[in-house]
Formats: C-alpha cells, structure tokens, sequence
C-alpha cells in the first residue's frame, strides 16, 4: 500500500515522497507541496477506508469535513500544525498539515541511550507548563486529544518550543468515543499512556492528563509505563521508590494526574497550571523549615508554598509518594511531635486493616494543641464519610451477586474508596463477578454465532447487546455487532426488492410476507411499510375479486343442473 502512493502527486499539488508511519486512522506521509519556488514540506494524512460502498463513504465524508473544521480552529494554536488543506481524490480522504521541523520528545526521554539521564525537577515542571498550555486550548474547543504520548510531541528547531501533533484519534467532549477501544488496534508506542476509561468508551478531557503524567514520571524515573506496577487493591500506579528523589509536593501533583479513577484527578489542564504556577511563584518562608527540608530544597529549587487547592487535595493525593495527607500538611506548618505523627499513622494503618472504631479512638487521642489537631479532626470526619460509602457500596454488590447482576457488582465495586478491608471484600466478589460474564460471553456469543448462521441477525444482535460491557469479548462483540447490522440491512433490502418482484406478478400474499420480515430499525423499513399497506389493500381487492369469480362459476354450474342447484348453493354459501 505504501509502496503505491510514494512519488505521487496528490491534487497535482502535493508529491508524497516519505512515509513516517500508520496508526489506527490511517497513514501519514511527508509531502512537497510543488506549488511552491522552495517545495516546501507538509504533512499528509490519508484517512483509512474500510469499505467502498456508498452508504459508508457518505458517512465518512460527513465524518471527515466536520473534523477538518475542528482541525482548522485547533491550528490557529501556535503549538499545534496549521491546517493548510483537506480533500478526497479517488474515494481516499486527505488531510494536509504543517511539517514542523524537530524532532520527538522521545529522543529526550532517559530511556533514550543518546541523553541517558533522568530530568530534574525543573525540567519536568517546565515540560507540564509548555504543554498543560496547549492542552488547555484544546480542551476548550471541545476536543479531546484521546492519544498524547512522546511520539506526538515535536520540539520544534525553531524556537525550542513543544508542538502537539497527530490529531487522528481527536473526539468531541460532548460525545465521547461511544465504543470500546480494542486493545488489537492501539498502536504500541500509545500503550502505558492511555488511562482505563478510555479503553471503556468513557474517555474524559482528564483522559490527555493522565497520559501527561505518565510521560512527566517517566522523565522524571527512567521507566516506560508498562514498566511500573499498580497497586493491586487500589489500581493505582506505583512509581515513586527510594531511587526517585522528587519534592513531595510535585510527587503528589503528578500522582493526582494518573489517578486510578478520572473522577479523583484534576478535572482540567487549568486546575494543573494553577497548582504548578502557585509551586514556583510562591516561595515557602524559610523560618517554619527543618534542616532537612533546607538541604531538600536546595536540591530542589521549584519547592514551595501549598496553595489553598493543594490542601483540599490531600485525602488520596499523595497515594504514590511516600507521604499521607498529614505529611503533606506539615510542609505549610511547624513539624508536629513525631509521637503525634506517629499516633496518627498507625490510626491510618487500623483504618485500612478495617477498624474504624479504633482508629478514631487513636486520632482522639491527639492533644488539642498539636500542630495536627485540626488536620487530625477533619480526617475522622472524612473517614466515617468514606467508611459509610464503602459499606453501602459492598452491600449493593453483595445483593447484586446474589440476584446475579454481575455488572452491577463491579459498578459498585468501583465506588468503593481506598480503604483497603473493603477493597478486599469486593475485590472478591468482582472476581466472581469476572468468571461468571465470562461464562455468560461465551453463552451469549455462541447463540449469537448460532442465529447469524441461519440469517437471522436480528436476534443475533439481540444476543450480542447483552453481553456485559466488562466482558473481555468487548472487541469481538464490537466487530460483530457492526457486521451483523450490515448484513441485516443488506439482507432487509433483499426482502423489499424480492416483495417489489413478486408484487409485480400479482402475488401480493408472498410480497406482505416478506414485508412483514423486515426489521422496524432498519433503513428500508420506512419504504416497506408504505408498501405493506398498498400490496394489502391490493390483496383484499384482488381476493373479493377472486370470490366474486367463483361465486359467479358456481351459478352458471347450478344452472345447467337444476337437481343439485340447493345443495350446491348451500355449499358455496
């Protein structure tokens, strides 16, 4: 395929003369735009075409001049290609960008053997403002980028700057995705950066800051994504060790941007900026800092003052670092005794291992006047909120996997906070709740196989609807689902050309049947009730006929046999 379209000459404007690569929606190439004295290069999509036929083309179509529109406005963004021309020569869509100069942040990253070396502090902050920036544009035009990764950020020649590329996998925030993302159609490199949601159909704009927070902690500890772990109760990646130096403030940023749960992280790239800018402009008064905390920050020069939204992050913020919420709090506020600090953690740890009653005892027992007194109160208050949370959560899917509502049980399972004895608990309920979808797939999918075999897709796609969501079957079913409803419409035109033939040698009985086997959600459906109704009305007058002719024989039969004539005519009555 490549191999054809090499040398040639698009529009008779644009000469295709180097590939630089394929994703999901199609192949990208370097062009010369000939119209111009110096040949300038551009960028050219070509949008990949998986079918010929008309009805899919025109969808296409539509598809694709409303997002060139949306690609038009995103280029008027200095860091973001300009959008130069889009157009469809030979039933292939086109899209031509500007070709930035530069190259790729991978080329950047530790992993990458010719730089070798994990990015400071201030490096990775600097990284976050340049393209939060970008992404704050983005968003605000109702877009969502769905696939930010080190391939698609250029550092252009030019001025140095990050420029955001390949918006081929864009969608609007108001629709979203709508449909599973197949894990066989995700290119390689996109892996580790795309969030859970998006793989659901549930992509949200904090779905690009996920994947910006995976790329920053990656500069920041020389591991890919796939490379780290997640913590197996809370889903939640694990990344900072002992080996990764980093500000505890920045670690706990960066560990709310790739929450678990979209719901838990920053809501918008603006909410990141505001949070990063407060980091480097507010300065933390030297007066109220331990020794240690000195030698840290000269170590670490973006340390600063917690702004008021920090604080109001702490519950689950710094999940990933080494500190808890009331670590946190001490970098704004003398250090407390470390009896108190330590009272206080192991009424965390009794929390977790699922004793409430005692973990407020030992939270209580803090002394009024301790630094972390208020900080102490506000989480008993906290606690009891999640715990109550939790509990009624478990209890619903408990009854949901009595009643066998297995993806019931995992919605609730998913609104059970981070406490770790009730993740345990429906952790093992979820699991059951895994085998027994799985068994339900395999039962739905072979009925579904099964009635597609005798051509009846209607019930086909009934059985493939009911597959749970959670289903590991989400592509197969995907695929399915679009290929059943194909060969039922073709198979519904069928049904309304073969009426028209039969209607049109008079056996209007065969032609309702047929009309009547089409499915009300298909697109001839309209058209064949308009003729259900006229090749009816037919059928009744074609029959009245039909016993006015009979009737009309008898009597001219009685007539010549005068001794039958009321027995007959009794019989035809």
């Amino acid at each position: 395929m490549i191999h054809h379209i090499i040398g040639k000459l698009l529009q008779g404007r644009y000469q295709i003369v180097q590939s630089l690569g394929a994703g999901v929606f199609g192949q990208t190439y370097i062009a010369l735009d000939v119209d111009y004295p110096d040949n300038a290069k551009c960028v050219v999509k070509q949008i990949k075409v998986n079918s010929f036929e008309s009805n899919y083309l025109d969808t296409l179509r539509l598809l694709f001049l409303t997002e060139t529109e949306t690609l038009k406005l995103l280029g008027s963004h200095q860091q973001i290609p300009e959008f130069i021309a889009c157009f469809e020569e030979n039933k292939r869509f086109y899209l031509v960008q500007e070709y930035i100069e530069g190259h790729a942040l991978t080329a950047e990253l530790p992993i990458n053997q010719e730089w070798g070396s994990v990015w400071s502090e201030r490096e990775v902050v600097e990284f976050l403002l340049d393209v939060l920036g970008i992404l704050e544009f983005v968003h605000s035009q109702g877009v969502i980028h769905c696939d930010i990764k080190p391939e698609n950020l250029i550092r252009r020649a030019a001025d140095g700057k990050l420029v955001l590329i390949d918006f081929g996998s864009i969608q609007s925030i108001d629709f979203g995705i709508g449909a599973e993302l197949p894990i066989h159609r995700i290119p390689v490199t996109s892996l580790g950066y795309i969030p859970p949601e998006q793989f659901i159909g549930e992509t949200q704009p904090n779905s690009d800051i996920y994947a910006l927070g995976m790329i920053a902690i990656q500069a920041l500890t020389g591991l890919e994504p796939l490379q780290l772990k997640a913590d197996p109760y809370t889903n939640e990646i694990i990344w900072r060790s002992q080996n990764t130096p980093v500000n505890d403030y920045l670690a706990a940023v960066l560990s709310q941007m790739i929450r678990y749960d979209y719901q838990k992280r920053f809501q918008s790239a603006a909410e990141v900026l505001r949070v990063l800018k407060q980091m480097i402009w507010e300065p933390q008064p030297t007066q109220i800092l331990t020794p240690d905390i000195e030698d840290d920050k000269s170590q670490n020069p973006v340390s600063g003052k917690l702004s008021p939204l920090f604080t109001g992050m702490k519950v689950g913020l710094a999940a990933n670092s080494l500190l808890m919420g009331v670590g946190v709090y001490s970098l704004a506020n003398t250090s407390p005794a470390y009896s108190e600090t330590e009272t206080l953690s192991q009424a965390k740890k009794e929390y977790q291992a699922g004793d409430l009653q005692e973990a407020i005892a030992l939270v209580k027992s803090i002394p009024s006047q301790s630094n972390i007194y208020p900080e102490a109160q506000a989480t008993i208050e906290v606690w009891q909120e999640q715990w109550q949370v939790a509990a009624q959560q478990y209890q619903l899917a408990l009854a949901a996997s009595y009643e066998s509502r297995w993806s019931d049980v995992i919605d609730a399972a998913r609104q059970v906070p981070d406490i770790l004895y009730w993740r345990n608990k429906t952790n093992k309920l979820v699991q059951q709740a895994y085998v027994n979808i799985q068994t339900q797939t395999e039962d739905l999918l072979a009925k579904a196989y099964e009635s597609a075999s005798i051509k009846d897709f209607s019930m086909a796609l009934e059985y493939l609807r009911q597959i749970p969501k959670e289903s590991s079957a989400g592509a197969i079913v995907q695929d399915k689902l679009a290929e059943y409803n194909r060969k039922r419409q073709i198979r519904a035109a069928y049904f309304l050309n073969k009426a028209y033939y039969q209607a049109s040698i008079g056996n209007f009985n065969s032609a309702v049947k047929l009309l009547k086997n089409i499915p009300s959600d298909t697109l001839v459906y309209a058209e064949a009730q308009v003729k259900l109704n006229e090749y009816t009305q037919k059928q009744r007058v074609l029959a009245q006929y039909q016993k006015g002719a009979s009737v009309k024989r008898a009597n001219e039969y009685v007539l010549k046999n005068s001794d039958t004539r009321i027995q007959y005519v009794r019989g035809v009555n």
